[in-house]
């Protein structure tokens, strides 16, 4: 006899299943990544999921709720992976800016089509508008502190950092697809423009290798 006879398998959904605020949250973030906010719906989402519609709000109050939930997700990922990496530890600024680069290569921690999904979302809603221009500032905070720390005046940060923060944006809004090896060749020549400072070698290898990027 099957020891597990009768329990749901990974793929079978019991009775009654009504998700999470989790897989509701996460279906959301795909739809709105897909499609743009308007697909960000109740039904929509409840179909894709298998899931009844009156089980959306077991977890949220109604569809605002949840535009208001992938908002606050957004800030909480993105965002606080620019100020958690603009705080990190380094000995030169070349360290502090491979630790930004970081983010710009791991969707893990920072999902530029969901930043990106984000600012279409914004042409349509002054208030979101509103936080992404928060959110822009907070992270351009961040940035120009990693560059005062070591030493930059404090409008020769200012530059610095909006020459860093609005070339990666650049790329998000552009949507650039480009080859890892391409792009990784080229992060010397950014850690120079951007903070006046070639890179050592030990310094890229452990860039290289937090990314697990074999050169």
């Amino acid at each position: 006899m099957n020891a597990f006879a009768g329990t749901p398998t990974d793929t079978e959904k019991p009775t009654g299943w009504r998700g999470s605020r989790e897989v509701w949250l996460d279906a959301a973030r795909k739809a709105l990544i897909a499609s743009g906010v308007d697909a960000v719906k109740i039904q929509p989402l409840a179909s894709a999921l298998d899931i009844s519609r009156t089980s959306f709000y077991w977890f949220f109050k109604d569809r605002n709720a949840l535009l208001d939930a992938l908002l606050d997700e957004w800030e909480v990922k993105n965002t606080g992976a620019f100020v958690d990496a603009c705080a990190a530890y380094a000995e030169t600024i070349s360290e502090a800016i491979l630790n930004l680069f970081v983010v710009f290569h791991d969707d893990t921690v920072f999902e530029p089509q969901l930043d990106f999904a984000i600012r279409g979302w914004a042409h349509q809603s002054d208030a979101v508008a509103k936080r992404v221009h928060l959110a822009d500032e907070t992270r351009l905070t961040a940035i120009r502190a990693m560059f005062e720390r070591f030493g930059f005046e404090e409008s020769e940060a200012d530059v610095r950092a909006r020459t860093v923060y609005l070339t990666q944006i650049g790329y998000i809004s552009m949507q650039v697809q480009e080859d890892q090896a391409i792009r990784m060749a080229r992060i010397g020549g950014y850690v120079k423009t951007f903070g006046g400072q070639i890179p050592t070698d030990s310094e890229l290898a452990r860039f290289h290798a937090r990314l697990k990027f074999q050169p």
